[in-house]
């Protein structure tokens, strides 16, 4: 929120995910989908992957691996008021390796409201 507090947190296992790229694409889709559900109108979606970045600001149709699932994050965005995507090199984005690691260990999603790891 405005006050930099972390309003919720997830994590998701999927299976049969045809690569690491394609894994970048679901969690900015993940993200958008949790702030929907939290009804929020303004979101920042954190990535490591400027080509995912470029790939969701772009009003052109992506034909790549990861098309549908960019196709799926564009057709979200009329639902906030503002949304912004910011690169955040995967080194720094220390937050989010442990919040998959703890969903890798426990082998389950999870979802935390109000709180964090």
């Amino acid at each position: 929120n405005e006050e930099g507090e972390i309003l919720a947190t997830q994590a998701v296992i999927h299976s049969n995910i045809a690569n690491p790229f394609t894994t970048k694409a679901y969690a900015g889709l993940q993200a958008i989908k949790l702030g929907i559900r939290l009804g929020v109108n303004k979101i920042e979606v954190m990535e490591d992957s400027k080509t995912v970045i470029k790939k969701c600001q772009s009003s052109n149709t992506d034909k790549s691996i990861i098309g549908a699932i960019i196709r799926d994050i564009q057709n979200q965005i009329n639902r906030f008021q503002e949304i912004e995507f910011t690169f955040v090199p995967k080194a720094k984005n220390i937050y989010a390796h442990t919040i998959a690691t703890e969903a890798l260990r426990r082998r389950e999603s999870f979802y935390l409201e109000k709180g964090a790891l």
